[in-house]
């Protein structure tokens, strides 16, 4: 029998959320006459299509930890934070939480519109085991932080959809949650408060409280989150390190679905069985075979893919004098050099060569291709040749590793004959300690001059 339990903290104190094999079934009518028929007749299930929304789900997070959630559109994620929360039962399985949940899910969940913005307030916090007095001591920073002013007086359904979230994000990180829960509901807010956000995200990460983070942003998971979990059809495709999880899902989105992929319903019948069971295996697979990437990073690439591998023959970070380097100084000149064999039969009008350095979040920090600067010509005699880009260095101290691709542009979107996230690593280094991300050239320059007598 599924259920959701209060985790016992003496066994695993450590341990906030464990989902045990958690799976979620819909039934789909095809008319609200078939509902009604198999209200009346529940044992006939002709009535009805099954949908699987989530397939033998299982996860552990810690205390403290940060975890992404990611999936194209109807693979679970949704279903999955909603059996966390409590607002669904699982079909099957178990669910265990350590601690008071707040969850930031679909916007203006949890809202009476005819209340107030104060009222709704006092009810979610309520809902979440707060008493008066408590909400009362929150009540001021809860208002601050949410920035609406006199509409916190005002009935929620006069309310902009930013002003949902503010609202609500703003109950969320000041109940002392031991989970916070959010589901992509901040793509609504405007850039400042989304800035102001994440900067609370981290504090309460720092802090110790677990969080739940679904997005489609793959750069937030990255920032963000140390571990992900991939949800494709229902079930866990992939889990591990972010950097390593987010960049096999970013190269699923961009090769597209294959056969068989995509989103449906199905009448599930146990003669299906096996090739639901192959498919969980092929799923454990991916899973494992995903787990020691993380640990050889900067020994191999992250992600290496295409519909031409092997046309990037060599890609290097070299100094001025073309020698491999490791450790690169500030301002010091660097040369990233390709060497390329070109496949047979494609058009070399839109064929492009890039590179992007990343920091070791996978966030992009230098970014260049042939076909923004439209100087190169590629239709010469020959497949093979080399490339040459020119930079100073002007990274802060830190670890980063370089992005090599042949590209394809003759649609509106990139296509890939190859592409390596973690060609070569290298690092940076800054003898003084410095702010920021890059050394930028900037000069000061103080002048000195006698106010004139009418401004004294």
């Amino acid at each position: 029998m599924p259920a959701l339990t209060e985790m016992n903290t003496i066994d695993r104190p450590e341990t906030t959320i464990q989902v045990s094999n958690a799976s979620k079934r819909f039934d789909i009518y095809e008319t609200p006459l078939d509902r009604l028929k198999h209200i009346v007749f529940p044992r006939r299930t002709r009535y009805s299509r099954e949908f699987w929304a989530l397939r033998d789900v299982s996860l552990s997070v810690s205390r403290g930890e940060t975890v992404g959630i990611i999936g194209r559109n109807g693979s679970g994620k949704s279903t999955l934070l909603q059996i966390i929360c409590g607002t669904l039962r699982p079909t099957a399985g178990d669910i265990a939480i350590n601690g008071r949940v707040a969850a930031l899910l679909e916007l203006g969940a949890g809202f009476n519109l005819e209340f107030s913005g104060r009222e709704n307030v006092y009810l979610n916090a309520a809902m979440l085991g707060m008493t008066a007095g408590q909400i009362e001591q929150k009540f001021a920073g809860i208002e601050k932080f949410a920035e609406i002013g006199d509409f916190i007086d005002q009935p929620v359904k006069t309310y902009s959809s930013g002003m949902y979230v503010r609202l609500a994000f703003a109950v969320a990180i000041h109940v002392d949650p031991a989970v916070l829960i959010i589901d992509e509901a901040l793509a609504v807010g405007d850039a400042r408060f989304q800035a102001k956000c994440f900067n609370k995200i981290k504090e309460l990460k720092e802090s110790g409280v677990t969080i739940l983070f679904v997005s489609h942003d793959v750069g937030s998971v990255r920032t963000l989150c140390e571990r992900a979990v991939w949800l494709d059809g229902g079930r866990v495709r992939m889990e591990g390190n972010a950097f390593a999880v987010t960049a096999q899902y970013t190269q699923f989105m961009s090769e597209g679905p294959g056969e068989g992929e995509t989103l449906g319903l199905s009448r599930q019948t146990p003669d299906s069985a096996p090739a639901r069971n192959e498919q969980a295996k092929e799923s454990n697979q991916i899973v494992e075979s995903a787990r020691p990437v993380a640990t050889t990073l900067g020994v191999e690439p992250i992600n290496h893919w295409g519909t031409h591998v092997g046309s990037i023959v060599s890609a290097q970070v070299l100094d001025s004098s073309y020698r491999h380097q490791n450790v690169f100084a500030a301002f010091e000149p660097m040369v990233v050099r390709f060497a390329i064999r070109l496949p047979e039969g494609i058009c070399r009008r839109a064929l492009s060569v890039a590179f992007s350095i990343k920091d070791t979040k996978g966030t992009d920090l230098i970014v260049r291709t042939t076909h923004d600067e439209k100087d190169i010509d590629f239709d010469f005699d020959g497949s093979e040749f080399e490339i040459e880009f020119r930079l100073r260095n002007q990274l802060n101290t830190g670890r980063y590793l370089l992005v090599a691709a042949l590209e394809d542009r003759s649609g509106a979107v990139p296509q890939y004959y190859e592409y390596i996230e973690g060609a070569c690593y290298f690092s940076s280094y800054v003898e003084s300690d410095r702010y920021g991300l890059f050394l930028t050239d900037v000069t000061e320059r103080l002048r000195v001059e006698a106010m004139p007598a009418d401004r004294q």
